[in-house]
């Protein structure tokens, strides 16, 4: 049976850098996995109505009138209004300055503030947990102060919880203007006082000064400064504290197209992010979280035999196949909902790529390579001499035959001369220049010889194909061709042609002509879409890129936040919020702000760092 869900891009995300929550508009938490991103769920109310579990907020007699952020963090900020009375309420993961230091750290508590700033107000709410992807209802015991979840959850609140109707633990309070209420959740459950509506009020100030600590190191103010800082804040929010792995998405099965198949666990790390989060870190400032990306990534190559693998859990260890969660009925009757990626059984190639585009970057910057790093590199680098010929999965992860993507081979292409670079700058003697000069000279030939089609006047998809992806607006972006190249200028063309939709969104190929293993459409890819306006400044057409970029970042949801993919209406779908989105809006924009400056998206670390080509 259909259920009614609010919109995707209406859900506020919270996080403390270790987990994340979503907010539906009503005020509901209906997504929460403790203590870690790709922990279990006990709130997921956003993909079964019914068995999801969530917890519930009502003030009688109002409705949510105003959601933002406090600026420069994920602290929400919620204004209900009624006739009675008006409160304020602020949700947030509690977060922690560790000393000496401007990073964001978890403390393991989901905090509800909930003040009367005029009138009167009845509060209710109830914590309806549901823990393991809701297999179970939530078992509560109530002490004297604390009531406590059998298997690590403890609710406190002040004034003191309850266990209401059906065992659920709760609030029932009535407030008059300046009076509030406080509760929190903490996970794990241990042994830590009740909340107070001090504690409550000093862990938001704690929090509020730990978000706005870390923005302050970035100063940038140009082409789409308020986005740009509000995603970095996003992207924050899923760099995983403990091992410093970015995230995909803080969600799972969240449609690509609403009741279709195409519905993925993203809660993973995926080594193909790197060279755009180490890049665009390192241009907003953010040192520090780059080279600790970096080194999180490098340490994966250590166990790289025969392949770098696509996808990591976000301690570094390997996915799990994917499990269907059959009991759960999916946003909008989405199935199946998995949990666990099997894209990490893959061969893709471009990973070979993206890690040697992201240390070259991060060392051209800092210069904090190591030998040991340099070693790894150099095996990543050997990994990709031998299969860079071989058939992959590509970047699209299609559970179709392998085929020769011409992504791919860019980024064959790149893993080469990145490492050519790298190694010229830390005056290598002991790698094989020579021979990674001719290989690189080999992919190249190989790509312009078999990726680009005279008789369709563009590059194509893969080998054989005729049809374009827009995978290929990396040609400018890689430097692999300049932007203004008429191949390049005409593969672009072509692209938005036959794969925009006339609004900016630009779909990352068309389903019906793309063999993917998937029996349905889907929307408009947002990635896509924001590095079309990359390629369009590096083509020299700056000023319609700066239009495409203010049309699009016009439809981010009510809180700034964007999903993966959208359709046309500007309805969101996807995991969200999108990690990859919005890494390519800071890109799109501090490409826009360097308009006429940079001959690719690598060409700003090149100038800081004092490198040419």
């Amino acid at each position: 049976m259909s259920q009614s869900f609010p919109p995707i891009g209406e859900y506020a995300y919270l996080s403390d850098c270790h987990t994340a929550a979503l907010i539906g508009p009503d005020g509901a938490v209906e997504w929460l996995c403790a203590p870690r991103f790709d922990s279990p769920s006990v709130f997921a109310r956003i993909l079964d109505r019914e068995r999801g579990g969530a917890w519930e907020l009502e003030v009688s007699g109002t409705r949510v009138v105003e959601r933002d952020y406090v600026p420069g963090t994920l602290v929400l900020r919620s204004r209900w209004a009624g006739e009675q009375g008006d409160v304020t309420v602020y949700d947030f993961l509690a977060a922690r300055t560790p000393p000496g230091s401007a990073e964001v750290g978890p403390t393991g508590r989901l905090v509800r503030l909930v003040t009367c700033d005029q009138g009167r107000a009845r509060v209710r709410s109830r914590v309806r947990a549901r823990p393991g992807y809701g297999v179970r209802e939530g078992r509560w015991e109530a002490s004297s102060r604390q009531i406590m979840e059998r298997e690590g959850l403890l609710f406190s609140a002040d004034p003191l919880p309850a266990l209401m109707e059906g065992g659920l633990p709760g609030v029932d309070a009535e407030l008059a203007a300046g009076e509030a209420v406080a509760m929190a959740l903490d996970y794990p459950a241990t042994p830590t006082e009740p909340v107070t509506r001090a504690d409550a009020e000093r862990l938001r100030d704690e929090t509020v000064r730990a978000w706005q600590r870390w923005s302050a190191r970035s100063d940038y103010d140009g082409a789409g400064a308020t986005q740009v800082r509000h995603s970095a804040v996003v992207l924050r929010g899923m760099l995983f504290d403990e091992s410093d792995a970015l995230i995909a998405a803080p969600t799972t099965s969240l449609p690509e197209w609403p009741g279709g198949p195409r519905n993925w666990d993203y809660r993973y790390m995926w080594p193909r992010d790197a060279g755009l989060v180490v890049l665009e870190l390192l241009r907003l400032g953010h040192e520090e979280e780059a080279g600790r990306y970096v080194g999180f990534l490098l340490s994966r190559c250590d166990d790289a035999a025969a392949r770098l693998a696509p996808v990591f859990c976000i301690d570094g260890a390997e996915v799990a196949g994917e499990k269907n969660q059959e009991h759960l009925a999916g946003y909008l009757d989405s199935l199946p909902v998995r949990t666990g990626n099997e894209a990490a059984t893959q061969h893709q190639l471009d990973v070979y790529g993206h890690v040697l585009e992201a240390a070259l970057a991060y060392h051209e910057v800092t210069g904090k390579l190591t030998e040991v790093d340099l070693t790894r590199l150099w095996h990543v680098v050997d990994i990709n001499a031998k299969r860079w010929r071989e058939p992959d999965s590509g970047i699209w992860e299609v559970q179709g035959p392998e085929r020769h993507w011409t992504h791919s081979k860019l980024y064959a292409w790149a893993c080469f001369d990145r490492a050519i670079r790298l190694a010229e700058h830390v005056g290598s003697t002991q790698v094989p220049i020579t021979r990674w000069r001719r290989e690189r000279e080999l992919v190249r030939e190989d790509v312009l010889n078999h990726e680009y089609d005279d008789a369709v006047g563009s590059f194509v998809q893969s080998y054989g194909s005729t049809n374009v992806d827009a995978s290929l607006l990396r040609l400018p972006l890689l430097g692999f061709l300049d932007g203004d190249d008429p191949r390049v200028v005409a593969t672009l063309e072509r692209i938005d042609a036959e794969l925009g939709d006339g609004t900016g969104l630009i779909h990352r190929y068309d389903p019906g002509a793309t063999e993917d293993g998937m029996d349905s459409p889907e929307g408009a890819f947002l990635l896509c879409s924001f590095e079309m306006i990359s390629a369009l400044v590096l083509a020299g057409r700056a000023a319609e890129a700066e239009r495409r970029f203010a049309a699009l970042c016009e439809r981010a949801g009510s809180l700034g936040l964007f999903s993966e993919q959208m359709t046309t209406d500007g309805t969101m779908l996807g995991n969200y919020p999108q990690a990859f989105t919005h890494l390519s809006i800071i890109q799109a924009a501090l490409n826009l702000d360097e308009a006429g400056r940079t001959d690719a998206l690598h060409g700003w670390a090149d100038r800081r760092g004092g490198v040419s080509r």
